[in-house]
C-alpha cells in the first residue's frame, strides 16, 4: 500500500476535484436552460448527450496535443482501461444529466451518492468479506449526510424517470470508480488512457445526440449563445481536463471504497456554491436561476459528510492500512 503521506495527498487532490466538479452542477443547469432558449422544445436527451460530446470531445483534442509525443507508446492495457472508463463515465454522466431534467436537484444529489453504498457491497460480494467497521461507518455517515443535505424524505419518494435515470447513472459511476481501481492498470499513463476515455465518452453519447437532435442545425444552434460558449469553456477546462486528469492519476492511491466516501463531499461544495453562483449565472446569461439559501440541512448534512471524510483519513494513519 502507498505511504500515509502519499495517501493523504491523494485524498486532498480528490477533494479538490470535488470542489471543481461542484461548479459543474450550476454550470450545466444554466447550459440546459440556454439550450432550451436557443432551440425551444428540443429533447432533454439531446441536450444531455450533446453536452457530453462537446465537453469531452474538445477535451480530447486538448489532451491529444498534450500527449502527442507519448501517444506512440500507448499500450493495450491503456486502451482497455480508457475504453472501460469512457463507457461507464459516459453513460453515468448522460443518465445523471438527463435525470436532472425530471427530478428535483435535491433528490438527484441523494441518488447520485448511491455509489457510496454500491462500492462496498460489490467488493464485499466479490471478496466474500465485509469492509472494516470504520469504512462502513464512514459510508453510513456519508449517505446520511447526503440525505440530510438534500432534504430527502422517504415519505416523498417517487421513482419516476428522473429518479431511475439518476440511479442508473450512479450504477455506471460505481463501475467507473471500480474500473479505475483495478490493480492491473496501476502502471498505466494517466494522460494516455484519459485521452482514450474522453474519446470513448464521445463515442457513447454522439449516436444518442444524433438520434434525438431533431434536425442537424440544432447541433450548432443549441449552444451558440455567447454565455453558453463561456460555460462550455469553464466546464472543459476546470471541470473536465483538470479534474479527470487528477482523478485518473491519484484515485489509484486509495481503495475504491474510501475514494467513494471522498467523492461524497461534492454535494457539500455544490450546495455552498449554489448560494451565490446561480445569481451570477443569471446576470451573465439572462436566465432565471435564483441563488439558494443557507439552511440547517446544509450545515448538518455537510458536517456528517465531513465527519465521514475525517474518519477515512484517520483510519489511514493506523497500522492496519
Amino acid at each position: 500500500m502507498p505511504s500515509y503521506p502519499r495517501r493523504r495527498t491523494a485524498a486532498q487532490i480528490l477533494v479538490l476535484c470535488c470542489v471543481f466538479w461542484a461548479f459543474s452542477f450550476p454550470f450545466t443547469k444554466a447550459l440546459q436552460s440556454l439550450g432550451n432558449q436557443s432551440v425551444p422544445g428540443v429533447s432533454s436527451v439531446f441536450l444531455s448527450a450533446w453536452a457530453v460530446v462537446i465537453r469531452f470531445g474538445i477535451g480530447a483534442l486538448v489532451l491529444c496535443a498534450m500527449t502527442a509525443r507519448r501517444l506512440p507508446k500507448i499500450s493495450k492495457l491503456e486502451v482497455q482501461q480508457g475504453v472501460g472508463l469512457g463507457f461507464f463515465g459516459g453513460l453515468g454522466m448522460f443518465f445523471q444529466l438527463d435525470g436532472l431534467a425530471y427530478t428535483q436537484a435535491s433528490t438527484s444529489a441523494f441518488f447520485t451518492q448511491a455509489y457510496c453504498v454500491m462500492i462496498p457491497v460489490w467488493l464485499a460480494a466479490r471478496q466474500r468479506k465485509w469492509p472494516p467497521a470504520p469504512v462502513l461507518l464512514a459510508c453510513s455517515l456519508a449517505v446520511a449526510g447526503a440525505a440530510v443535505l438534500a432534504d430527502f424524505s422517504p415519505q416523498n419518494l417517487r421513482l419516476g424517470r428522473g429518479e431511475w435515470e439518476t440511479l442508473a447513472g450512479s450504477v455506471f459511476f460505481t463501475g467507473q470508480i471500480l474500473w479505475l481501481d483495478n490493480p492491473r492498470y496501476a502502471a498505466n499513463d494517466a494522460g494516455r488512457f484519459s485521452l482514450v476515455m474522453f474519446l470513448s465518452m464521445v463515442g457513447v453519447c454522439l449516436p444518442v445526440a444524433w438520434i434525438f437532435a431533431g434536425q442537424p442545425s440544432n447541433f450548432l444552434r443549441v449552444y451558440s449563445a455567447p454565455a453558453a460558449i463561456v460555460l462550455l469553456l469553464l466546464l472543459i477546462v476546470g471541470c473536465t481536463l483538470l479534474t479527470y486528469l487528477l482523478m485518473n492519476r491519484w484515485q489509484r492511491e486509495l481503495p475504491a471504497t474510501e475514494a467513494g466516501v471522498l467523492y461524497c463531499s461534492e454535494p457539500v461544495f455544490t450546495s455552498a456554491i449554489c448560494l451565490f453562483v446561480p445569481g451570477w449565472l443569471s446576470s451573465l446569461s439572462g436566465i432565471d436561476y435564483p441563488d439558494e439559501t443557507l439552511t440547517g440541512h446544509l450545515l448538518l448534512g455537510g458536517l456528517l459528510i465531513l465527519l465521514a471524510n475525517a474518519l477515512i483519513q484517520l483510519r489511514g494513519t493506523g497500522p492496519s492500512h
